[in-house]
């Protein structure tokens, strides 16, 4: 990865249904993961989306690939605790990373 691609970004897309739990159980489930994630280097936001199925969205932005990997890396063993592993269906998971090769965005507008 070049330094120009470091800069660009990434977007980490993860997909899974729960298997126990509503999507605002979820949410309010997350508490913990969403602080140890504000303590990750790189990490910029996450957001959480249902899709009409059920399938849980969850993305994240991040500073860098590299740093995305990382973290992924380390979030079972770190956050083995958390009672959100528990709540997924980890058979449907789907996972991925990939740098940002182009962004646009509203002039004037705010981020959501």
């Amino acid at each position: 990865m070049t330094t120009e691609d470091a800069m660009a970004g990434a977007i980490e897309i993860t997909t899974f249904k729960l298997k126990i739990g509503s999507s605002k159980d979820f949410v309010h489930a997350n508490a913990d993961i969403d602080a140890w994630l504000r303590r990750q280097p790189g990490f910029l936001s996450r957001h959480i989306a249902e899709i009409d199925d059920g399938t849980i969205v969850d993305i994240l932005f991040w500073r860098s690939q590299d740093e995305a990997e990382d973290a992924a890396s380390r979030i079972m063993t770190e956050t083995s605790s958390s009672e959100v592993h528990a709540m997924i269906n980890h058979g449907t998971v789907v996972w991925r990373v990939a740098a940002i090769n182009h962004e646009t965005e509203m002039l004037g507008s705010t981020k959501l």
